[in-house]
């Protein structure tokens, strides 16, 4: 028999979680408070932790000094249409690698492992001389392909100069980062289900392609939420990349828009403070939504590798 851990080791384990999540809620919850004080407040002495009078009126000032509803759908037309495009390519990938007998398999796992590994620096010359160099007439045709398929979030780049300050130029590189990770998290969930359920879709007319949408990706519900989240979280939060190839005011993100708050010699806390909050709740809400499924997806796909 397993010997039960001591009453004293049950207390020091839960104490040790409870300090993790108030570590890891703190900072949020001193944003947010932050985000109702004034400015005088926040430089006064002794530190008062809790608004003597909340106010609202930085988020107010949020938008009225800045377009941030505009940087807000820029946000969520990017993260979007990274994460759609990641995720049918991830999955495309993910089961070709899961079910099909491929030459050099390990090989090309190790490949997506260690591409995973580069920074976002690494890709930035490259990806800026893409943008406005000669290539770009082939990215134009591919995105007016794309467009023609019903990607109508996509804006119309065949007839211009380049793809800078436009929805592409963004998408285009968040879904080349993100995606050796969503590949690598449906290979793994591809790999749980069983093949005999495929061989009898298949066997009832169905194409592979088909099994796939019909009953592999059903079944791997979870597993493509979790790597869609990952996606769109790591597209919503991308700082350097938006800061450099959208420089528009009107084609600004909401990490790249936050800093036009900031004065020529001073920061004005509270209202950064305030932005910063209208910036996580999405992501909060999105998190508490899909909660389950998250759970599920990172403890089932985990379970095979």
């Amino acid at each position: 028999m397993s010997k039960r851990p001591s009453r004293g080791n049950t207390v020091l384990l839960h104490l040790g979680l409870v300090v993790l999540i108030l570590g890891g809620i703190f900072p949020a919850v001193w944003l947010f408070l932050t985000s109702l004080k004034l400015d005088g407040e926040l430089i006064r002495l002794p530190i008062t932790y809790l608004p003597d009078r909340p106010t609202l009126l930085n988020y107010v000032a949020v938008f009225r000094d800045n377009p941030f509803g505009r940087f807000v759908l820029n946000s969520l037309v990017v993260s979007l249409g990274a994460t759609l495009i990641c995720v049918l390519f991830a999955a495309l990938a993910g089961y070709a690698l899961a079910r099909l007998r491929l030459p050099g398999r390990k090989a090309i796992m190790t490949g997506i492992v260690m591409t995973s590994m580069f920074p976002a620096l690494v890709l930035l010359v490259p990806l800026y001389r893409l943008f406005v160099g000669e290539e770009v007439g082939f990215l134009s045709a591919l995105f007016g392909y794309l467009e023609q398929l019903g990607f109508g979030f996509l804006p119309s780049v065949v007839s211009t100069p380049n793809l800078l300050n436009t929805y592409a130029a963004l998408i285009i590189p968040y879904v080349a980062l993100s995606l050796p990770i969503a590949t690598l998290i449906l290979t793994s969930f591809f790999q749980l289900i069983p093949i005999d359920l495929e061989s009898a879709a298949m066997v009832d007319g169905s194409s592979r392609t088909g099994a796939l949408f019909r009953v592999v990706a059903p079944l791997s519900a979870p597993g493509i939420v979790t790597a869609g989240i990952i996606v769109f979280v790591n597209s919503w939060n991308e700082f350097l990349l938006a800061f450099t190839f959208n420089t528009t005011l009107n084609m600004r993100t909401i990490p790249v828009g936050i800093i036009l708050y900031q004065g020529e010699f001073s920061f004005d806390w509270s209202i950064i403070s305030a932005a910063l909050t209208l910036g996580i709740v999405p992501l909060v809400v999105l998190i508490i939504f899909f909660q389950q499924r998250i759970i599920s997806g990172l403890t089932a796909g985990g379970v095979k590798g």
